[in-house]
């Protein structure tokens, strides 16, 4: 493997890693959360978990593709400090915060795939765009919660 690819595989494995940890939160906090203000949250993380894990898959399949191996859990290290879930079940806010969190790290890892990739590895490029696309609307949306959120107090 060339040492673009194995930069690029290495990236896509940190990016692989934060979609998988993004789902383990995800479900956690769909299901921890209690309270009538807390389902429209639960809703959306429910609904995202899905695509969170496309993009898991995606990502792996790519790494395949391109000569490395997708690891298993022993390999896996938590990052996603701000997205575990709260003491305080009823934390709304702390989770809608969380998940921002994530989106935007998730964000920053893709558009740096985007750019080594730039002129070299046009499908890895255009795998990232697409997941870029979806993750700036999960944090578009979780924006939109949290003004609702802090308005109301």
């Amino acid at each position: 493997m060339s040492e673009k690819n194995s930069q690029i595989v290495a990236e896509l494995t940190a990016s692989y890693w934060m979609e998988i940890e993004t789902v383990m939160n995800y479900i956690a906090n769909s299901l921890n959360l209690d309270g009538v203000r807390a389902e429209e949250i639960k809703k959306a993380l429910a609904a995202d978990i899905a695509e969170e894990l496309m993009h898991a898959r995606n990502l792996g399949r790519r790494i395949k593709e391109l000569g490395g191996s997708v690891p298993g859990s022993g390999a896996f290290r938590s990052i996603q400090g701000s997205l575990q879930p709260s003491a305080d079940s009823t934390d709304v806010v702390h989770v809608i915060k969380g998940v921002i969190a994530a989106e935007e790290g998730a964000i920053a890892q893709y558009r740096k795939i985007i750019k080594l990739c730039d002129g070299d590895d046009y499908v890895t490029q255009d795998l990232c765009i697409q997941a870029l696309a979806s993750e700036e609307t999960h944090r578009r949306e979780f924006l939109g919660f949290l003004r609702e959120y802090e308005g109301r107090r």
